[in-house]
Parts: structure tokens; sequence; C-alpha cells
């Protein structure tokens, strides 16, 4: 974390408590004004809680840190994904389409565009092969069990997974998350640091790390409360502009994404491609490994139903985005043409959702 953890930042102190204050203000409706104060209250929220995560698993350092930041993406979605599911309108589609759109968002258009940065500035800026294909080597199984195999299965008809599948694949997915996490973290901890030497960040102290810990928290509960109430917003302005339905999994994990994106394009800049790697790829693993069980308990819970399986159409797109980062991370070194491949190829995938 190349940002200085010395002093907290004003703003993420008073978002978390501005938030809340919005969400009792504007949480029970109302018009378009409203809809836009729970967004800005929301992608706020969103900003403070992982900054203040940030800072704790600075303090905590690996591999508590990792698992921290992972924890805190993860509440976000699933929070969004929640109180969208919960609503007047559940979506059975809204956790593939989400789910999805992490890993297209992730593999092509995040991804992609690192590269086209860090190549622009840098040439040709390296990263480390074994820790891209440990990304890779998780995230495949994980995006195929998720949404592949569903469509394939004889239990229960169309792309759903029975309530027992959906234990199991839940089990998996989060087995694998906690593998990789080990491997990352403990076992081959090498292989996910940078090619070029960097300076050592400064560690927060105490104080700060508590501070951070008890924002966080309260960060994290008002993005829930301002997701439960913008959702409806979110579902509104998609039939009300004729999108399709998988948009509202798109702007979700749009949100999520944004603040580790932001990061990432940043160490772009700075000739660490293998940091943009790492938050890229790792959002991904953290979406499907945490998300997927939480979801699955909440369904089972609840009775909704999840349609996980994608169109054909769909799972051709996805091996597609393998087969290519597999091309692209193979190297151990990113170029323009690479990096102008994946952005195109997001392009081609939201083309197509408005356009199936």
């Amino acid at each position: 974390m190349a940002h200085s953890h010395a002093r907290t930042p004003l703003w993420t102190l008073i978002a978390p408590v501005a938030g809340l204050a919005v969400y009792l203000l504007l949480g029970k409706g109302g018009g378009a004004l409203a809809g836009a104060g729970l967004a800005v209250a929301l992608l706020a929220c969103v900003q403070a809680s992982v900054h203040h995560a940030e800072v704790v698993a600075a303090r905590v350092g690996e591999p508590f840190g990792a698992v921290i930041l992972a924890l805190a993406v993860t509440v976000i979605e699933v929070g969004l994904i929640v109180s969208i599911m919960l609503g007047d309108q559940p979506q059975p589609t809204l956790v593939r389409d989400t789910v999805h759109a992490v890993v297209v968002l992730v593999l092509h258009g995040l991804a992609g565009l690192c590269i086209v940065v860090g190549a622009l500035k840098h040439r040709e800026p390296d990263f480390r092969v074994t820790g891209a294909n440990a990304f890779l080597i998780v995230l495949l199984p994980m995006t195929a069990v998720t949404l592949v195999l569903p469509n394939f299965t004889q239990s229960t008809p169309g792309p759903y997974y029975s309530n027992l599948q959906l234990g199991f694949v839940s089990l998996v997915c989060f087995a694998l998350y906690l593998s990789f996490t080990f491997v990352q973290t403990v076992r081959h901890r090498d292989y996910f640091t940078s090619t070029l030497p960097e300076a050592a960040g400064e560690r927060p102290g105490n104080r700060f790390a508590v501070i951070a810990a008890l924002m966080m928290v309260v960060a994290l509960t008002a993005v829930v409360l301002l997701a439960k109430a913008f959702s409806p917003f979110i579902q509104a302005a998609a039939d009300a502009l004729g999108a399709p339905a998988a948009i509202v999994g798109v702007v979700v994990a749009a949100i999520v994404l944004l603040p580790e994106a932001a990061t990432a394009i940043r160490a772009a800049l700075e000739n660490r491609l293998q940091t943009s790697i790492n938050l890229a790829l790792g959002s991904a693993v953290a979406c499907i490994g945490l998300t997927i069980p939480t979801v699955a308990f909440v369904s089972w819970w609840t009775g909704t139903p999840l349609q996980l399986g994608v169109t054909p159409g769909g799972a051709v797109l996805l091996a597609l985005s393998f087969m290519m980062a597999l091309i692209t991370y193979g190297t151990g070194r990113a170029n323009l043409l690479s990096g102008l491949v994946h952005v195109i190829l997001f392009f081609t995938w939201v083309f197509l959702i408005f356009a199936p």
C-alpha cells in the first residue's frame, strides 16, 4: 500500500457518518434526487470502507491483511446482492450476472486497461508468471463450476443447482479460496511480489489502526444500508431505460470493483503491474470464493432460487477470456497489443449484453 497512513484523511471519517445520515433521510424512497443522493453516499462509503480496511491490513500484515481486505469487499458485494435479491422484484439471475460481470471486468476491462496504461508509459512492464498463473489456476475452476456446470447437471432442469449441489459447489469455491490464500500469504508469498524493488510502506500505529477498524465497521454498515435503499433505484433505472436485466449485475460489479480499480490503475502508472494484477485477479477470486457460499446460504434460508448457468454465448466468451488470459500472463511481460485485445473483448461483451 503505497499511500501513507500517518494521517487519516478527513473525508474517510466524515463519509460513513454522512452515509448513515443520508440513509435516515432518504432511505424511505423518493424521486430521482433521492436516488442520486443515495448513489453518491454509497460510492463515498465504499471508498471509505476500503481505505480503512487497507489501513488495518497494513497494520496487521499478512496473511491477515489480505483476509481483511477480501472480507471488506465481500461485505459490500453481498450487501448489494442480497438487498436486491430480497427486494420487491427479486432477480434469480442477479448473482450469475454479477459474478459473470466481475470475471469479465477483471480479466478484460481492468487488467486490459492496466496493461494499456503500463505499456504506454513503460513500454513492456514486467510481472511474475508464477503469481499470475496461480490466480488463473484457481479462478478458472471457480468460474466453471459456478457459471458453466449448472447448465449440464441432471438433478434439476435448466441452469439451476439443487440445494445439495449448490451447497457442495459453495464448499468447493470456499476451499479453493482458502487454498489460494494460504499459498499467496504463507507458502509462496514471493510469487506475488513485484519484480522491481519497492520502498517499504509506512506501517500505521496502533491508534490509527484502531480508529480505522472502528470506522471500517461504521462504513460497511452504511454501505449495506445504503445498498438496500438504493437497489430499487438501480432496477427502476434499468426498467426506465429499457436496459436488459443483466445490466443490474454489471452495475453491482462496477461499484464493488471501483475502489480497487483506481488503485490498480495507479500502480500500473507507477510501473508496478504485478500489484495491478494482484488487485484485479484477486478481486475475482475473493468475489467467487466468498460471495457464492454466502449468497447460497441466503438462497437456502429464504427459498430464493439462484439461476447460475450462463448462456451458451456467455460460456464461449468465458472460454475465450481464459484462453486470452493464459496467453497474456504466460510471458511475464505485457505489451500494448495484448492490453488492447483485452479491452476490445471487454467492449464485445458489453455490446452483446445489449444486442444478444
